[in-house]
């Protein structure tokens, strides 16, 4: 790879989307050590999270190894995925000015890439080296890899100073090589590294919430607690698992669901300081000419259709549930969801085959 749209298109079948119910984040897929590389805050808590990527269908994979010090974790491989290879810089020397791109999915979006260039090659904060640069980095990217000019991963995005006008923070690949090599060494045993004297804690009986070497307490991410809902999210997870659908799976980060409904998309929001509950499903994008029997079509079904709301937002079309918390119950929720559900996938169809608009890219 030299060009950096080859890099970046690359690294799209890599790197993964991850979601717990306290956070999202991103990863990135090591072939030759099948796991997925990413940050320990993006999957602390969690015995399992959620990946999804352009190469495999979402699924839930285990948590094997968390490095709390250098904000470093390992999770299983997605069965069955033919994502590519990707190689680590192996120690190459950087220097300040040199190029680079950092990939990942902000704010819980698809896929995106920056590029900006190395301001500080050593960095050191808490006896810890990163690589500083101005690739910009967003809520969401952590966990992403840091690429260099021929394609080789060179870090992990970790961290960015706030209103720091794109001061980004990766932690360097030689942390990640040694990491790694001791790690496989426990033939993929679950573990946590000691915040305190840096060995391997592995999960066995003998383990008692504490360092057998130091005494340090620490967490296993196999002995994370269990999720539990409460409150209006929990009666949210009690009608989707009602109408049939795996909650687990369909968590996508604090207060937010992804439904698939035939070959409907419909997002789940809770937005808990409002009160609002929201299904939003894109149904379908404009088409981008005779738009008026479209929009004729879809204000007519706004005064027929009970209960929902059609709308346009760019060039998206929307049909949405809105519903306070206060009037929420489990019976009531599962009738006015399931409305959403089906119309969502009857609807797509209708304005795609009979009105020319385009299915929307998932």
């Amino acid at each position: 790879m030299t060009g950096t749209k080859e890099i970046i298109e690359h690294f799209r079948d890599v790197v993964v989307q991850i979601a717990t119910p306290y956070a999202t984040g991103t990863g990135f897929f090591l072939k030759s050590q099948n796991l997925i590389i990413t940050n320990e805050h993006v999957v602390r808590g969690n015995r399992r999270v959620i990946v999804d990527g352009e190469k495999f269908d979402k699924q839930i994979v285990r948590v094997l190894y968390t490095d709390p010090r250098l904000d470093m974790a390992f999770l299983e491989a997605p069965a069955e995925n033919e994502m590519p290879p990707v190689y680590l810089g192996a120690g190459e020397e950087l220097s300040e000015g040199e190029i680079v791109i950092a990939v990942g999915h902000p704010f819980g979006l698809k896929y995106t890439a920056t590029q900006g260039i190395i301001s500080n090659a050593l960095h050191k904060q808490n006896e810890i080296e990163y690589i500083q640069h101005d690739a910009a980095l967003n809520p969401g990217n952590s966990g992403g890899p840091l690429i260099d000019s021929h394609g080789h991963v060179i870090g992990i995005n970790t961290f960015i100073i706030r209103d720091g006008n794109n001061i980004g923070f990766s932690l360097p690949d030689e942390y990640l090589a040694i990491a790694l090599s001791e790690y496989l060494k426990h033939e993929g045993k679950t573990a946590v590294m000691c915040h305190s004297c840096s060995n391997i804690v592995l999960d066995d009986d003998d383990f008692d919430d504490y360092c057998p070497h130091c005494g340090t307490k620490v967490q296993l991410p196999s002995r994370a607690a269990e999720y539990e809902p409460a409150g209006v999210k929990r009666t949210i997870e009690s009608l989707l698992e009602g109408l049939g659908y795996n909650v687990e799976i369909s968590r996508k980060g604090p207060s937010s669901w992804e439904i698939t409904k035939g070959s409907a998309k419909i997002n789940v929001t809770y937005h808990e300081k409002t009160g609002l509950i929201m299904g939003d499903a894109y149904l379908a994008t404009l088409p981008r000419k005779d738009i008026k029997p479209i929009y004729e079509y879809l204000l007519r079904q706004n005064f027929s259709v009970e209960g929902l709301t059609f709308s346009i937002k760019g060039h998206d079309i929307i049909l949405s549930l809105l519903i306070y918390d206060r009037y929420l119950n489990l019976e009531t929720g599962k009738i006015l969801f399931n409305h959403l559900f089906g119309k969502a996938d009857d609807y797509d169809n209708i304005l795609v085959e009979q009105y020319g608009a385009s299915w929307k890219v998932r």
